[in-house]
C-alpha cells in the first residue's frame, strides 16, 4: 500500500509547529538560566528549596491566563507543576 502524499498546507502548518516548539524550548532554557540564578540566591542566603507560597500564586496566575489563550488549565498547571518540580530538585542540589 503506498503512502498518500502530505498536503503541502498540511506540512507548512507543521513546520510552523516545529518553529513554536524550537522557540517554546529556547524559553524554557532561558527560564532555567534564571531559575538557576534564583538557586543560587537561595543556598548563599540559606533560603529553602521550595517556596510553596510562590508556586501557588504562580499557578493560580497562569491558571487565570489559560481562558484568554484557549487552554487547558489542568494542562498548563500539570506542566507547570512538573517545570517547578525540576526547579526545587535543582535547587536542593546547589544547596548540598
Amino acid at each position: 500500500m503506498a503512502s498518500e502524499p502530505v498536503p503541502t498546507e498540511l506540512l507548512e502548518v507543521r513546520a510552523k509547529i516545529d518553529l513554536i516548539d524550537k522557540d517554546l524550548l529556547a524559553l524554557l532554557g532561558e527560564r532555567f538560566v534564571l531559575t538557576h540564578q534564583v538557586g543560587l540566591l537561595k543556598a548563599s542566603q540559606a533560603l529553602e528549596a521550595v517556596d510553596a507560597k510562590r508556586e501557588a500564586e504562580k499557578l493560580a496566575e497562569l491558571s487565570s491566563l489559560c481562558e484568554q489563550h484557549n487552554l487547558n488549565p489542568e494542562l498548563i498547571i500539570a506542566l507547570f507543576s512538573k517545570i517547578m518540580e525540576e526547579v526545587v530538585k535543582n535547587h536542593k542540589q546547589l544547596r548540598e
